[in-house]
């Protein structure tokens, strides 16, 4: 993994062609970047971001935010239950006594 301005990659290695692929996770675009060795893979990721940021510029759009914060989750109904009892138990909303387990985790 590799970040750049709070972007996120996933890279891949093509042992047969001798490149890094890497992937943008956490843009609303589809973003992707490839180099030979870590400088060339840090100076095309961070040329892809700049290019992307640029595309926005130009048709007056804002760059997708890596993350809005909001986070939808499927879960059992027992489960969702269970995690409503020991909200209201801890004098909490579910969503907020979600974010405290998550934060604890993170």
């Amino acid at each position: 993994m590799m970040t750049h301005e709070g972007y996120l990659a996933e890279l891949e290695v093509d042992q047969d062609a001798g490149v890094i692929h890497g992937r943008v996770v956490n843009a609303r675009a589809i973003l992707t970047f490839e180099g030979e060795a870590l400088a060339e893979l840090q100076q095309a990721f961070a040329e892809t971001i700049a290019d992307y940021q640029d595309w926005c510029k130009e048709r007056g759009v804002e760059p997708g935010k890596p993350y809005s914060g909001t986070l939808s989750l499927r879960i059992a109904p027992e489960l969702h239950r269970r995690v409503a009892e020991k909200a209201a138990k801890a004098g909490e909303s579910i969503n907020q006594f979600i974010a405290d387990r998550l934060e604890e985790v993170a």
